[in-house]
């Protein structure tokens, strides 16, 4: 009776031991993917395109306007648009 406790308390410790590796891989993965450039490789065009549609309607500098993209968790990501309006800006 003890050789197959022996044995089956065996199997147990490497189920346990595969799952903390496992959720231990799953952090590092998290964690390198966190580490990485944050922005993606098309935020630069998408800025660019959104400045020279933003330019045939008001004047915008580059000290006016910043673009931000933030990631909320999971699946959602925020772009951030932000631009200094004044009357000035107005190209009538």
């Amino acid at each position: 009776m003890a050789l197959l406790d022996y044995f089956l308390r065996k199997k147990e410790k490497q189920v346990t031991t595969a799952s903390k590796a496992k959720e231990r891989l799953q952090i590092i993965v998290a964690h390198e993917r966190n580490s990485r450039n944050k922005q993606p490789d098309y935020l630069p065009q998408l800025t660019a395109d959104i400045l020279e549609v933003l330019r045939k309607y008001i004047k915008v500098t580059d000290e006016s306007f910043s673009i931000n993209l933030d990631n909320k968790g999971g699946d959602l990501n925020v772009l951030e648009l932000n631009i200094e309006l004044s009357d000035e800006n107005s190209i009538n």
